[in-house]
């Protein structure tokens, strides 16, 4: 394959797959620079890994794979330990403003392996199996995280929701 089909090939891939990863990186750190850094860093290394993934069909996975790693990476990294804010940029969903802020803040609060089970799991549909292979860990583990991450989710929800029909 020439580079130039190579090029062409890989451009089109990341023009239908960059703003689902996108929201995904963000749904995971909940800062959106740190989602544009984590979807670039993600894209450099699908581009080296090109020429031998273009023809698997394993793409998509490999793709949200090198995302959640990346930001498992950045979250190791000591500077990268502050507290992140949203900084009043956040992405427009199909929901009001106030759930959808209401939604970040209680996956914000998960901790971060709950969070990547869930937006995998429920964000982009996938099964007990490729959650499973995406993060490298156990099925029963997805299992148990994605349990105990969407209990947080529903009472913090539950709790956002009742303190607002006390006000």
């Amino acid at each position: 394959m020439s580079s130039a089909v190579r090029d062409e090939e890989f451009a089109a891939y990341v023009a239908a797959t960059r703003p689902a990863l996108w929201r995904t990186a963000f749904l995971m750190c909940g800062n959106r620079a740190q989602a544009d850094d984590l979807v670039q860093s993600a894209l450099l290394k699908l581009y080296v890994a090109w020429p031998r993934l273009a023809r698997g069909d394993r793409l998509d996975g490999y793709a949200r794979r090198i995302v959640v790693n990346s930001h498992i990476d950045e979250v190791r990294r000591p500077w990268r330990r502050e507290t992140e804010t949203l900084d009043g940029h956040e992405p427009s969903f199909e929901m009001t403003g106030e759930d959808h802020s209401a939604l970040i803040r209680a996956l914000k609060a998960l901790p971060a392996g709950q969070r990547r089970v869930v937006v995998l799991r429920h964000y982009w549909g996938l099964s007990v199996a490729e959650t499973a292979s995406d993060l490298g860990i156990s099925e029963g583990s997805v299992k148990s995280q994605c349990s105990i991450g969407l209990h947080k989710l529903e009472t913090a929800l539950t709790s956002d929701y009742r303190s607002e029909d006390r006000a």
